[in-house]
């Protein structure tokens, strides 16, 4: 499969450098049903790149 096609997934201390936030939040965001979309293979969580790049985008408040 070429490189460009796979999905990347992210483990959540990962996600959380690249959110800049702590670990913790990110596990208090899973349990409150707040934060980006995660997945959950199993007991692992994984987060997709993609679904953080959205999560993101959809924070972004005034301006114009």
């Amino acid at each position: 499969m070429p490189t460009e096609n796979r999905v990347r997934f992210l483990y959540p201390p990962e996600a959380a450098i690249y959110l800049t936030v702590a670990k913790q939040t990110l596990a208090t965001w899973r349990s409150q049903g707040r934060g980006p979309k995660y997945l959950k293979l199993g007991h692992a969580v994984r987060y997709r790149l993609s679904d953080l790049d959205e999560w993101i985008d959809a924070q972004l408040t005034g301006g114009e």
